[in-house]
Order: C-alpha cells, then sequence, then structure tokens
C-alpha cells in the first residue's frame, strides 16, 4: 500500500472567535472549480498520473492474488517449479509496481512544482498591482506566509493529498472487487467494519479546520513580530526605547501559544486513529472464523489459499481507509490554504491603468490641482478642495505641521493613491487617463526615509533606471555628493 503524507503543515495559534467560525469559507463547487482552473494547464500530466497510479495499484494487489496459488498449487501441491515461478512472478510484479511508483512520484512532484511557480508569479504580479493602501494597511507578515507557507501548502496538497486520494480509492475498489470475486460472504464480513470507520471522520475534519485556521492567524503574528523587531528601523526603535525585553516578552508568548496549538493539532484524532487501528485487526479474525466455519462445518467450496487471499485483500482495503480518513482532515486544511490564497486575488486592485491610456511624446510638467478631495477612510478627509498650478521649472514648498496632508498630496502625484473627489492635470491631461509608466516614469520623488534593496551599491543606485552608464551613474553621484564615498569602499560601486 502506498501510503502517502496527506501534508505536515506546522501551525500555531489560538482557538478562532465566533465570528471567524461564522465567517470560515465553505468548500463550494465555486472553490474546487477554481482549483481545477489552476490544474488545467497540466491536464494531460495529470492524465500520466492517473494512468501511472492504476497500473501501480493493479500490480501491488497481484502478490496477494498470488500468494493463494503459492499456498494451494505450490505448497500444498508439493509442484516445486510452479512454486519457484509464482514467487518470481510475484517479485517481478513488486519490482515493476515500485518502478511505477518513482514514476508517478516524479510526475505528480513536477506537476506540483510548476503549479506553485505559477501561483507564486501571478500572486506576485498581483501584489505588485496592488495600491499603496493595501500595503500600508496589511501586515508584511500576512503578505510573507501568502507568498512562502501557503503556497508550499498548496505544492503539499497536489503531490499528496489529491495523488493520495486517487491512489487509496483505486485500492480500495479493486480490493473490494477482487473480494467478492473470491467469496461474497467473506467480502462483506471483512468490509462489514467500514462504515464504523468513517463516523468520527465528520467531527476530526472540523476540529482540524479550526485548528489550521488559528495556527495560520498565528503564523502570521509571528512573522510580523519577526519583521517589526528584527528590521533596521525595528531594531533602532527597539533599543532606543530600551524595549528589548517587552518584545521578547511578547515572542515568547507568541511562541508558546504556536507550541500549545502544535501539540493539540497533532493528537487531534488520536484516539480516533486508535479505534481505526482495533477495527482494523478485528477483520481478519472475522475471515479466519467464518472461513473456518465454512470450509470445516459448511463444506464450503474454500481453500487455504482462498482464505490467506482474503486477508491480505482486506489488508490492502483497510489500509487505503485509514489513509483516507487522515487525507480527508488534511483535504480540508488545504481547502483552507486555497481560500487564503483566493481571498488574495480576489482583492480588487484600485489604482489601473485606463482602458486606452493617453501616451504623450513629450512631457512639459505643468501640474494643476482642481479642488481636489482626498481620505483613506471615507469618514476621515485628509485633504479638502485643493487647487493650485505648478510650472515647469518652477519650485514649491509645502509647509505644514505633520499629519497636514503634505506627503499624501505628493502621492496622489504619481498615482500611489487617486483622488476621492476632483482630479489633477499633468500638461492639460488626467492622471487617471495617462498611461501609468509614462507618468511614473516622468516623477521624481525622494523619500523621505532610505531604504536598500539587497546587492550592491550599484543596483541600488540603477534601481530607477538600469540602463544608465557608469559615466551617467558616476556624474549623478558628484552632483549628490556621495561617489568619493563609494570610490573609498573596498569594491567601489559594486560593494554590498
Amino acid at each position: 500500500m502506498d501510503n502517502r503524507p496527506g501534508g505536515a503543515f506546522g501551525r500555531a495559534g489560538r482557538y478562532l472567535t465566533e465570528e471567524e467560525r461564522a465567517a470560515r469559507p465553505k468548500v463550494t463547487r465555486q472553490l474546487l472549480m477554481r482549483i481545477a482552473k489552476i490544474l488545467k494547464p497540466y491536464w494531460k500530466q495529470m492524465s500520466l498520473v492517473f494512468l501511472t497510479i492504476l497500473a501501480a495499484t493493479v500490480f501491488r494487489l497481484l502478490p496477494a492474488i498470488l500468494t493463494g496459488r503459492i499456498i494451494d498449487e505450490g505448497l500444498i501441491g508439493s509442484n516445486l517449479p510452479l512454486l519457484l515461478r509464482l514467487i518470481l512472478l510475484s517479485f517481478g510484479v513488486m519490482l515493476a509496481a515500485s518502478l511505477i511508483g518513482v514514476l508517478e512520484s516524479y510526475l505528480s512532484t513536477w506537476i506540483a512544482q510548476h503549479v506553485t511557480f505559477d501561483l507564486r508569479n501571478k500572486m506576485f504580479r498581483h501584489l505588485q498591482a496592488m495600491a499603496h493602501q493595501f500595503f500600508t494597511d496589511s501586515r508584511q507578515g500576512d503578505l510573507i506566509t501568502r507568498m512562502t507557507s501557503d503556497i508550499s501548502g498548496v505544492q503539499q496538497t497536489i503531490s499528496g493529498t489529491l495523488t493520495g486520494i486517487l491512489s487509496n480509492l483505486l485500492t480500495l475498489a479493486t480490493a473490494v472487487a477482487a473480494m467478492y470475486q473470491r467469496n461474497w460472504i467473506l467480502a462483506t464480513v471483512g468490509i462489514t467494519l467500514v462504515p464504523l470507520l468513517a463516523l468520527p471522520t465528520k467531527k476530526v475534519g472540523k476540529t482540524r479546520w479550526s485548528l489550521t485556521r488559528e495556527a495560520q492567524a498565528s503564523q502570521d503574528e509571528i512573522n510580523g513580530i519577526l519583521n517589526e523587531t528584527l528590521s533596521v528601523s525595528g531594531q533602532l526603535l527597539v533599543k532606543l526605547f530600551v524595549r528589548e525585553e517587552s518584545e521578547a516578552s511578547r515572542y515568547e508568548a507568541a511562541n508558546r501559544r504556536m507550541i500549545g496549538l502544535n501539540i493539540r493539532e497533532r493528537m487531534a484524532g488520536r484516539w480516533f486513529r486508535v479505534a481505526l487501528s482495533t477495527f482494523s485487526s478485528i477483520g481478519p479474525m472475522l475471515i479466519y472464523l467464518v472461513g473456518g466455519y465454512l470450509m470445516i462445518r459448511q463444506g464450503a467450496d474454500l481453500t487455504v489459499g482462498d482464505i490467506t487471499v482474503l486477508v491480505a485483500l482486506l489488508g490492502r482495503m483497510y489500509g487505503p481507509v485509514n489513509s483516507l480518513m487522515g487525507i480527508q482532515v488534511d483535504w480540508i486544511r488545504s481547502m483552507a490554504l486555497f481560500t487564503r490564497i483566493f481571498d488574495y486575488f480576489d482583492l480588487p486592485v484600485t489604482v489601473v491603468n485606463p482602458v486606452n491610456p493617453v501616451k504623450p511624446e513629450r512631457i512639459d510638467g505643468v501640474l494643476e490641482f482642481h479642488q481636489v478631495d482626498f481620505a483613506y477612510e471615507p469618514d476621515r478627509p485628509v485633504l479638502k478642495d485643493i487647487s493650485f498650478r505648478l510650472d515647469s521649472g518652477r519650485s514649491v514648498a509645502l509647509v505644514g505641521p505633520s499629519g497636514a496632508g503634505k506627503s499624501s498630496l505628493i502621492n496622489l502625484i504619481p498615482r500611489l493613491y487617486d483622488v476621492t473627489s476632483g482630479f489633477i492635470t499633468l500638461d492639460g491631461i488626467d492622471l487617471r487617463r495617462l498611461d501609468l509608466d509614462i507618468l511614473r516614469r516622468n516623477v521624481g520623488i525622494v523619500t523621505q526615509d532610505t531604504y536598500l534593496f539587497q546587492g550592491t551599491i550599484r543596483d541600488n543606485l540603477l534601481y530607477a533606471r538600469p540602463q544608465a552608464s557608469q559615466e551617467e551613474l558616476e556624474d549623478a553621484c558628484r552632483k549628490a555628493n556621495i561617489h568619493d564615498f563609494i570610490a573609498a569602499q573596498p569594491l567601489g560601486y559594486d560593494t554590498v
């Protein structure tokens, strides 16, 4: 039996609130259709996976069926040549099943890797297109979790959960068919306990769903703490305000919640699995008892090999049932991951390029605000009825206390945000009609905070204009009075 892991997602968190329980997503036809759409480009490879799983399933059952002939015709029949042939055939079949299993594993892993490759790229592009307000309102830990552990969980769902469900269902179906082909009475006795195995499934699934959603929220909290306190700016504030002990306590508390939930999650359904194991052991005993009664008292047309085959097939049948119980709850966890990812994909992009953007060949730089209102939230206006004109070549200073809206006004020019009412024009063209790339390439902003990307000094200086030559780069640095400082570094402009 190919016991595939249903997925292991290390999570931590608290119990879901009543509001979260009420709002938790359900596994709907629409959700399943969206998942199918993700997998559709790889339908050919998935068809091959189905065929390899089917072939491997049949080959894995053949040794159990051959066992009956080995016992009846080889051992009891004292036919050594036939015994050797049957044993070699069983070995060959098992080897073939293993090789087919390797091929199936490669195919499913290939599909999973490519699907997550597509998801990561699509998610990154979607997040890049989101308005600036999305990033100011969202926790960075949530974004990182969505891009990393959630999408990695999808990979495990495809390579483990989906293929595991298919493999176990095929194994279960073929084992049951083979058992009934041998003896319908013993087959019925053997599968009598199957309904009892499914009874706890619904309750366990609900428990694991709740724990997983809580764990995801806690993981986001921990990622947020790490990003806030271990960043350069965060560490500066922690040290300046002597908050090391407080932040350590906050992290320890979140970490403790993670440990508690990890224990709860791993123990969830433990008694359920004990019951499964007990019922699985009773099945073979019943077959031996009923089979012996039919042979001894009823003179049934059964052999020792037949009973041995039925017991072996029963083991092949109950194995998938046990696995399907675990995979079923892991499937629920996987649906939670897909739901969280789709929630992000469904977030609207509020600042978009117009359908037919204006692409002027030249921009003179005449900027004008026309009765502009702006608010981050509808009931909290930041700018109201702002009107002014800035001609090309002129300089204007915006003066006001902190929170007066100076930065907000500037952010409206490259359309990091869109105005609430009124409009802004550049050379007489409404900014919302201009091509967004052209607009932003013609607006230069020096931010208040310095931020460096991972890379060399050259990489950071060329970020806004990658095609600039070395001469242009050095000329700009001389004008900014930083060329001599850079040149004094160990690798100059190539210093990391």
